[in-house]
């Protein structure tokens, strides 16, 4: 028998190597997206979680961008280096750091300075001058953010840099955090991700966003460990589960609602649970779909109200669906609910903020300031919540 691990043994400063046991495609044929659903098994771990927390994952980059990297150094993989933003008690070998420690996109300003005053070849040299000159900051972000420092390496291969001096250059490879698809009640021992895997282009080359390809491509079910944590978050379900709950989670927002259904059904909560889903197509988007339907014939879902916004030639998005229902969705702010609110940060969030206060100042014949107030509130009594990024 293997003894309990204590509660507080694994952290962010001392992650879990977890294990998954299940990694499956939600989105279907055709669609422009690749979201993907994890399980995370949390055995032996001693972690636990509540709905409306995340999950922290440390992923490693891929070994072909580290190979070529250390191809262009000139390097071995095995040179011993310390990257000044680590503070590591010891050197490690290059190949390590590359891998699991520094980030391998985001290069700074910096190294452009390092390469312009390394350069040996006269075109390298002068391209990068004109790139440091005052009249050029513009040019230059769009050019660093274009890049990744592999691409560096490949533009300027006559700038020799020591494996010490590249890897000076670099950040620490951060954790990621996603939001939690699973209520601990149901899935004790076990947590599910929601994850929209990144993969794009820049610079004629194939990118990847470098956690959720690390979840769908190398860290292999039931082999590889990915190492992780739980971060508490003050987001989460009522505490009174006689209080209604609206919930607006386009995309992989949805995740915590998800969450917070399977947590509600599972305490018996007698409050109302009224969900908003938007993505592009109905047939190849609409995640957790079957689950949904379930909830909505058992009566443990009280509406639920879809935005595909390519399924016509006027895009809709689910603040336009509050919109539509302000008469009802006003009712429900009056009679106690709860407004959560889980996803893009940029657009989606301030579009549905935006929407509030207007259902808000047109419903309860407020003005502009009487309705801002009105959410001010609602915020101070927490049960206006967002989980944005």
């Amino acid at each position: 028998m293997s003894t309990p691990v204590d509660a507080s043994a694994f952290s962010k400063d001392n992650p879990f190597p977890a294990l998954l046991t299940e990694n499956r495609t939600l989105t279907q044929l055709g669609s422009a997206k690749e979201t993907r659903h994890f399980v995370v098994s949390l055995a032996g771990s001693g972690l636990h979680y509540k709905a409306g927390d995340s999950l922290g994952v440390f992923p490693s980059n891929r070994a072909e961008e580290v190979a070529e990297i250390i191809h262009r150094l000139g390097a071995t993989g095995e040179e011993l280096v310390s990257p000044q933003a680590l503070k590591l008690p010891a050197p490690l070998p290059l190949r390590e750091v590359l891998t699991h420690k520094v980030a391998l996109a985001g290069p700074p300003r910096r190294i452009i300075e390092t390469l312009a005053a390394k350069a040996t070849a006269s075109e390298e040299k002068e391209k990068l001058t004109a790139l440091l000159a005052p009249e050029a900051k513009e040019a230059l972000v769009a050019f660093l953010d274009d890049r990744e420092f592999v691409d560096l390496l490949a533009e300027f291969p006559s700038a020799k840099l020591t494996p010490q001096e590249f890897v000076d250059h670099q950040r620490r490879l951060m954790p990621r955090l996603y939001s939690i698809a699973s209520s601990s009640r149901v899935y004790p021992h076990e947590i599910h991700l929601t994850v929209a895997v990144v993969r794009y282009q820049t610079n004629g080359r194939e990118r990847a966003g470098v956690c959720s390809t690390f979840l769908a491509d190398r860290a292999l079910v039931g082999s590889t460990p990915a190492p992780v944590f739980v971060s508490n978050s003050h987001f989460g379900p009522p505490e009174d589960g006689a209080k209604d709950c609206i919930m607006i989670g386009p995309g992989t927002g949805i995740a915590p609602f998800r969450a917070f259904l399977q947590d509600r059904v599972a305490t018996g909560a007698a409050g109302r649970n009224w969900l908003f889903f938007g993505d592009q197509k109905r047939a190849t988007d609409f995640l957790y779909e079957e689950e949904w339907q379930n909830y909505l014939a058992k009566g443990q879902l009280a509406r639920l109200d879809t935005a595909f916004s390519r399924d016509q030639a006027t895009k809709i998005y689910v603040q336009d669906r509050m919109r539509e229902n302000a008469a009802e969705l006003w009712q429900w702010l009056q009679g106690g609910a709860s407004f959560f609110v889980c996803g893009d940060a940029k657009r989606m969030a301030k579009d549905v903020d935006l929407a509030l206060h207007e259902i808000i100042a047109a419903q309860g014949n407020l003005t502009p300031v009487a309705a801002a107030d009105y959410v001010k509130q609602l915020k101070k009594d927490k049960r206006y919540q967002r989980d944005v990024y």
